[in-house]
């Protein structure tokens, strides 16, 4: 008699080799795998760039319902932007610090190139709105507001109001000009900006979206 395990099945079929089965379903996977490695790529390259993400995009900012003397901070390419919104006296403070400032045509910038728009004496497009980084040039500190006129500490006692960096007392005034004889030696810069509306401002382009 014929061995069972060797015959054909009634059906005239030999009965499934599991190691044959075994090779299928590992040549599957293998092929998924790879269908999967080569997907990860292609849909990676819709993804912003490291260098894209490092220049930064362009921000919006909300100035609406600013009160006069009030300074609102976003963020812009990692860092604080200052906006503020001058009083007229503030204003007018910047024409008598005029011969006091190192910069007063903003000719030097410091990270930054000075847009036209801002070699001016206010150095805003808006005179109203003082839009600046708020870096020192000097290490890259954060400078403070202190917009009260008067004598106050680390300020002399004519101090008209403006800008002073804690780290080693460089100060600027309400146009982000630095004084003479500080340890900055560059203005605060003015980024690039332009208003969308009368309560929108967009920071790191010039032209409106």
């Amino acid at each position: 008699m014929a061995d069972s395990a060797s015959s054909p099945s009634a059906s005239g079929l030999l009965p499934a080799d599991p190691s044959r089965r075994n090779a299928v379903v590992t040549t599957a996977a293998v092929g998924a795998v790879g269908a999967a490695a080569v997907a990860v790529p292609f849909v990676s390259t819709f993804q912003p760039s490291e260098r894209a993400k490092a220049a930064g995009a362009p921000v919006e900012a909300d100035i609406s319902g600013m009160a006069p003397g009030e300074l609102r901070r976003v963020e812009w390419r990692g860092n604080p932007v200052w906006i503020v919104r001058r009083t007229p006296d503030m204003i007018a403070s910047i024409k008598k610090t005029e011969a006091q400032v190192l910069d007063p045509k903003s000719e030097k910038p410091y990270q930054f190139p000075t847009p036209d728009y801002a070699k001016n004496p206010h150095r805003s497009i808006k005179e109203e709105y003082l839009v600046v980084v708020g870096i020192c040039s000097h290490l890259g500190c954060s400078p403070s507001d202190k917009f009260a006129p008067g004598a106050q500490p680390s300020l002399p006692e004519d101090w008209p109001g403006g800008f002073l960096c804690p780290c080693h007392g460089s100060t600027f005034d309400m146009a982000g000009r630095v004084y003479k004889n500080k340890p900055a030696n560059a203005n605060l810069d003015v980024p690039p900006h332009t208003y969308l509306s009368e309560t929108r401002l967009l920071i790191g382009e010039d032209k409106k979206a």
